[in-house]
């Protein structure tokens, strides 16, 4: 197989260590800084740049950058992707890049699906991948049709050479208004949190829950501002029903009402024991 990643931060360089790990396959990599894609290429992790001139023989080509910059490099790569090629992006949020990928594969005749994969760490960058970073991992693909068993089955196939556990299907509006509360809130909330003076003090105080509260507290802060403002109405949603709850907690403390804590700390471990399934 033959595969094209644009973009080689975390995501993008992870994906080309995983594809090169995994046999046979020849990568191709882009990068607005080109050390990038020499550092990479000196790694193992790609046999040599993505251009106009090669994009063509890709099979499957994956797109790593911020939403409009993926954009913009579909428009601009149309012409040159091969009809028989599938792209994917790796965006954080779908319904934007997904309606402008639809269009563009249309376009120039070559097939598109959006994609987003599971996995990260609170670092970014290509000095940060490794070829393990989607092992049993969930990815999420957002086909245009539902109803293309083949097309489908294609496109899992193109993926699972990244070492992924799962493939996902849905919509770009169902994949937004999940994500806002499994991947979004709990940055916002972390970051929130890590703002308190006595974190200043913490050492030799905390343990686990500490560090992992905090762990994405550590981020891209031009990367997450768009997310957040991509998906703008799902997030005010979750941030607005946790404010909501932590009013409860913060009146049962104020009013010395051990019932009520009791009560609201009781709600929450059976939700959670509901959502594990127990």
């Amino acid at each position: 197989m033959t595969v094209g990643i644009a973009g080689l931060g975390l995501i993008g360089g992870s994906l080309a260590k995983a594809y090169k790990a995994a046999g046979e396959h020849t990568v191709y990599g882009h990068d607005l800084d080109t050390s990038v894609i020499e550092f990479a290429s000196l790694a193992g992790a790609l046999d040599g740049a993505l251009t106009k001139n090669n994009i063509g023989s890709c099979d499957l080509v994956l797109i790593a950058l911020y939403t409009g910059a993926a954009i913009e490099y579909m428009e601009e790569m149309g012409p040159y992707i091969s009809k028989d090629c599938v792209v994917v992006d790796c965006c954080g949020t779908k319904k934007r890049v997904c309606e402008a990928g639809f269009r563009i594969a249309e376009k120039y005749g070559f097939t598109y699906a959006g994609g987003h994969p599971m996995a990260g760490t609170q670092y970014s960058g290509f000095k940060y991948s490794r070829a393990t970073l989607f092992k049993g991992a969930s990815m999420i693909v957002v086909p245009q049709r539902f109803d293309d068993i083949n097309l489908t089955q294609r496109i899992k196939d193109l993926l699972m050479p990244a070492g992924f556990g799962r493939i996902t299907l849905t919509t770009a509006d169902e994949h937004d208004r999940m994500i806002a509360f499994t991947s979004q809130l709990p940055h916002v909330v972390s970051n929130a949190f890590i703002k308190s003076p006595t974190a200043e003090t913490h050492k030799g105080f905390s343990a686990g829950s500490y560090k992992d509260l905090t762990r994405v507290a550590w981020l891209n802060e031009d990367m997450w501002t768009e997310l957040f403002f991509e998906d703008r109405e799902y997030l005010l949603y979750e941030i607005d029903t946790v404010i909501n709850s932590l009013c409860q907690y913060r009146d049962a403390l104020r009013d010395g009402d051990r019932e009520k804590m009791k009560e609201i700390l009781r709600e929450g471990r059976i939700a959670k024991e509901k959502v594990d399934g127990r």
